[in-house]
């Protein structure tokens, strides 16, 4: 387990790293981007994470495997929560139909514990807080002059400022989880994109 409280063990020969570590609730996450936006965000929102497990899946295609052990564990099942981006719901989809056969498409998700981010969680991130407020964050971390760096280049120069602040969120180790928690700290708990909120809703 690392520093930040959240289990990052790869689940060995598809066994759930939660599955012997007793919560009332495990929510699953596609990385640990995510694990730090919700860990950020539930603190922000005064919401208490004792008797929640925050689960870095390694990827979302692993969300059958974990729903399954979660689901063949000796104790009782806990509540499972999560979320997924849009384009890749349908592993989700797929995972929770074992749960719940009524599970057919993205819309059913979010009344089985499952919300649903537009394109992913960074750019909901970047859309809630606003281009000015995001480049006062990355000033803060010292991150401007890599952001200039990669605004020049001749792939990005003409894209919007949004979409060069979605690919510089993801292009360097680290980076992802470290603006994942810097972006979610800025936003106040009612500025918080929608499906964190619902998540957060479903843990108080």
């Amino acid at each position: 387990m690392d520093i930040r409280g959240h289990d990052r063990r790869r689940p060995p020969q598809g066994l759930s790293p939660c599955v012997d570590l007793p919560a009332d609730s495990v929510v699953l996450l596609e990385g640990a981007s995510d694990v730090a936006a919700v860990r950020t965000a539930a603190a922000s929102a005064g919401v208490d994470l004792d008797g929640v497990r925050l689960v870095d899946m390694g990827g979302i295609t692993n969300v059958r495997a974990h729903v399954t052990a979660l689901q063949s564990g000796e104790d009782a099942t806990p509540t499972v929560l999560g979320m997924c981006d849009v384009g890749e719901s349908r592993f989700v989809i797929a995972a929770m139909q074992g749960r719940a056969s009524w599970v057919q498409d993205v819309s059913d998700l979010p009344a089985v514990g499952f919300f649903v981010c537009h394109r992913d969680l960074e750019d909901e991130l970047l859309r809630a807080l606003g281009v000015p407020r995001t480049l006062e964050v990355l000033r803060a971390l010292g991150l401007r002059d890599k952001l200039e760096a990669l605004r020049q280049q001749p792939a990005w120069r003409d894209r919007p400022i949004e979409e060069q602040l979605h690919r510089f969120a993801g292009i360097a180790s680290g980076r992802k989880e470290l603006l994942a928690e810097a972006l979610t700290a800025e936003l106040a708990p009612d500025e918080l994109p929608e499906p964190l909120r619902l998540l957060l809703d479903r843990l108080h």
